[in-house]
This record gives structure tokens, C-alpha cells and sequence, in this order.
């Protein structure tokens, strides 16, 4: 095996991402017209683009989930940050006399998004200056969010009639669907943040040792609280493109169960719950995986009754490949193959014949 096949195997990154490929496969075995994509109207259509389209709420969430955990923290709040988002976004503009001028959605999207940025910065100073456990600062939020949503809307299901609030989830640029846009304009920002300033590696300085982090000038507790101030935006944004998706503002079902999701595609894209090293490319491939297995699901024809189990069938096997143990045994299987190689034969053979 050569060097470069070997040094990708090293990589965590290839695991969730030879899932991904296999459910692919999968998907194109029992449904050729998988990959197939038509243009209507100057639009893209095809299973692949509804995938991209539908995952971007759950792109927004894991990507600011991902940060939090790299400071082994946890955000269970973020489900209940979009339901806040699009009550507070939908009251507004169905109050208002323009609810169709975009001057109105703008401001109506700012408001919301800004008010879970305050929440996710509630959120950072509960855990980096009160010192409280993540899961119990978060889950404050995750159990008083949906109330304050509900408030917000007054306990009913608000709707609205509203083209440019409509275009969020709907329209489409360049064939490609807005949402899909947003959701990669989030992946870029997020990137570059980390990526191309210090932010990153003092994130995961403060994963790896805080209390070093902390002695070597590391201004700890500014990271840890701006970082769940970013969870909350990309939250509220999320729950912008869900409201918009369905044109109402159910503060009940908005983003229920998507911190559980978020947290499942963070780990299956490689990063630990203890903190440290982070990766943003494997949590989207997670994301994808998580969307994609949802569309396999579908086309399948799995009962409903058996949806959970048959899903958490295909995580295990790929969390399990991702073990150091199962890494390090299929690394062996290749190093042994290697060995056995048939210039070696002739070798044994004069052995044996001695």
C-alpha cells in the first residue's frame, strides 16, 4: 500500500465519508435517478438538491455545535433558539402593514437573530464566568425557550403571507436554492474564522487543557463566551430558514429534536465530546450523512415504528469504524498485505526447501 493511501487512512475525516459514499451507492442501487438532476425554470431539481436544501438548518446548528463541544462544552438550548427566532421574526412581520416589503423581513430577521445571539450569550456567561456545567447551563434555555417562543406568538401557530419572506426558503440563485446558499455562505464564514485567524487554535487549546490554556494568556473565558454567542446566531439563523420553509411559526416543532442531530454529526464527522481537536469538514459531511440516511429511509419504505432503530443501526457502524481499536486493525490487515507480497515468496521458498 503506498504512503499516501496509508496516511489517508490515518485521517478520521475517511470514515464518515466512505459512510457517505455507501449510502450514496446505496441510494443509487434502489433508485438510479438518484443523482439524476433536471433544470425547470432555471432551477435545479433532483434528490441531491433536496438534500442540500434540506440540510441547511442542521448545517447552521452543527457548525456552531462544533465549536461549543471543541470547548468541551454542549449547547441543548439551539432547538429551542430557532423556535424564539422565528416566532419573534413571524410576529413581527404578520403585525406589521407591509408584511411583503423587504425593509420589513430584513428587520423582522435581524430582530429574531439578534435576540438568540443574546440568548447564546447568556448561555456563554452562565458556563465561562458563573462557571456552570454546560449541560445544565444549557438545558435552562432548552427547557424556558419554548415557553418564551409560545409567549411570543401568544401559544397559537402564527402564519403569514409574505413573498420575501417566502423567497428565504423557496426562491433560488443560479438555479441553486437559497437555503442551500445560506448554508454554504455559513460553512465559508465559519472556515475562515477559525481557520485563518488564531481562533481556531485557541479553541482547541482550551479543549485540550484549559487550565494551561489559562496560564499561557489564553483569555479563555472571551472565547468560550463569544463561541456560544456564535451558536446562538447560527441557531436563530436556522430557525429563520425553518420558519420560512413552512411559512409559520410552530413553537412547538421548530427545531425539535435538532440538538441531538447537531450532536450526533459532530461525532460522526470526528470530533470528540472531550474537547480538543475539531473538525468542521467531517461535521458537514455528519450533516450530510444525516440528511442523506433520512432521504434512505424514505425511498426504503421503512415503517415509521422502525425508522429509529433502522438509523441508529447505520450510526453504530459508523461510529465503531471510527475507534481507535477498528482504525488500528484495518491499518494492520493493510501493513500484513503489504508484507505478503510476491517478492517475498521465493524467499520462503528457499527456506523451506533448506
Amino acid at each position: 500500500m503506498t504512503s499516501w493511501l496509508k496516511n489517508l487512512m490515518k485521517k478520521r475525516i475517511m470514515w464518515p465519508v466512505g459512510a457517505l459514499v455507501v449510502l450514496i451507492l446505496v441510494n443509487v442501487l434502489y433508485r438510479p435517478s438518484f443523482l439524476k438532476i433536471t433544470v425547470l425554470d432555471g432551477r435545479f431539481y433532483g434528490s441531491l438538491m433536496d438534500i442540500l436544501r434540506n440540510s441547511a438548518p442542521l448545517m447552521l446548528v452543527s457548525l456552531g455545535m462544533c465549536l461549543v463541544i471543541a470547548t468541551r462544552g454542549i449547547d441543548l438550548s439551539v432547538g429551542s433558539q430557532m423556535a424564539i427566532s422565528g416566532a419573534v421574526a413571524l410576529t413581527i412581520i404578520s403585525h406589521s402593514p407591509t408584511p411583503n416589503s423587504l425593509a420589513t423581513v430584513l428587520g423582522a430577521i435581524g430582530v429574531g437573530v439578534l435576540i438568540t445571539l443574546l440568548f447564546g450569550i447568556w448561555n456563554g456567561f452562565l458556563v465561562a464566568l458563573l462557571g456552570i456545567q454546560p449541560i445544565i447551563a444549557t438545558l435552562v434555555l432548552w427547557l424556558a425557550g419554548r415557553g418564551i417562543a409560545l409567549l411570543i406568538t401568544g401559544g397559537f401557530i402564527t402564519t403569514i403571507n409574505s413573498a420575501p419572506y417566502k423567497t428565504i426558503a423557496q426562491g433560488n440563485v443560479l438555479g441553486f436554492p437559497v437555503e442551500f446558499l445560506i448554508g454554504l455562505a455559513a460553512i465559508i464564514v465559519v472556515v475562515l474564522l477559525v481557520r485563518r485567524t488564531a481562533l481556531g487554535v485557541l479553541t482547541e487549546a482550551i479543549g485540550i487543557n484549559p487550565a494551561a490554556s489559562r496560564l499561557a494568556g489564553v483569555r479563555s473565558r472571551g472565547i468560550i463566551w463569544s463561541l456560544y454567542g456564535l451558536s446562538g446566531l447560527l441557531a436563530g439563523v436556522a430557525g429563520i430558514l425553518y420558519s420560512s420553509n413552512i411559512m409559520a411559526a410552530d413553537s412547538n416543532a421548530a427545531g425539535n429534536g435538532i440538538e441531538l442531530d447537531a450532536i450526533l454529526a459532530v461525532v460522526l464527522g470526528g470530533t470528540s465530546l472531550a474537547g480538543g481537536k475539531f473538525t468542521l469538514g467531517g461535521t458537514v459531511v455528519g450533516v450530510f450523512i444525516i440528511q442523506t440516511l433520512a432521504s434512505t429511509v424514505t425511498f426504503l419504505g421503512v415503517p415509521s415504528a422502525n425508522v429509529s432503530v433502522f438509523k441508529a443501526a447505520v450510526v453504530i457502524v459508523v461510529v465503531v469504524s471510527q475507534a481507535p481499536m477498528v482504525r488500528n486493525w484495518f491499518g494492520r490487515q493493510f501493513r500484513s498485505s503489504k508484507t505478503a507480497s510476491p517478492t517475498a515468496t521465493p524467499v520462503a521458498m528457499e527456506r523451506t526447501a533448506a
